[in-house]
């Protein structure tokens, strides 16, 4: 057994507070469920651009990003998504993400302007700022859709490693969403060509 006077204890006990405090800290931002927007030292990531070409008219991919947003959702969709407030051009939604060792969520404003824009912004999630945008360009393949936006983290240096940590993952998640976009698009408009 360890022989320590009572303060030596007490600080020993603080330090265990102190730790403990920091990873559930560290859980809570990592898991959406903290959201902290302190206003100091905000440092802005980059996030894509992302450009994706899509064999598949404008208003048909269109459709495939505000369907399960604006329609009834599947039941594939209920495991990433829940709209929590619906109005004809905007919706409030929580989008769940897995990642190692978590289920993050994050809520967000999503806006409509059929056929060529969604534009996302985080109210709440790992980070204090997130605002993104879809923009769907008519090409003669079909359709150009073009992800960018910006991730802001707080706290200097800190929310710097922070914010690109967190951007790294966010960017992935989405060329994951892009890549289901292009096939379920490409697969309606070959259904529709089929079809006559």
């Amino acid at each position: 057994m360890l022989a320590l006077s009572a303060p030596a204890w007490g600080l020993v006990g603080l330090l265990s507070l102190i730790a403990v405090a920091i990873v559930l800290t560290y859980v809570l931002l990592v898991k959406g469920s903290l959201g902290l927007d302190l206003g100091r030292g905000r440092s802005v990531v980059p996030l894509g651009p992302i450009v994706v070409r899509i064999g598949a008219p404008r208003e048909l991919v269109f459709d495939v990003i505000a369907s399960p947003y604006l329609g009834r959702g599947t039941a594939a969709t209920r495991d990433k998504l829940d709209v929590l407030e619906r109005g004809s051009d905007m919706v409030l939604a929580a989008h769940f993400t897995k990642v190692p060792g978590f289920r993050v969520t994050t809520v967000e404003t999503v806006r409509f302007t059929p056929p060529e824009r969604v534009d996302f912004r985080l109210v709440r999630g790992p980070v204090p700022h997130v605002a993104e945008s879809f923009v769907l360009r008519e090409v003669a393949e079909g359709t150009e859709l073009e992800y960018a936006g910006e991730l802001g983290a707080d706290l200097w240096l800190l929310g710097r490693a922070w914010g690109r940590r967190v951007a790294r993952v966010w960017t992935g998640v989405v060329r994951a969403s892009l890549d289901q976009v292009k096939a379920a698009a490409e697969e309606r408009a070959r259904a529709r060509e089929r079809r006559g």
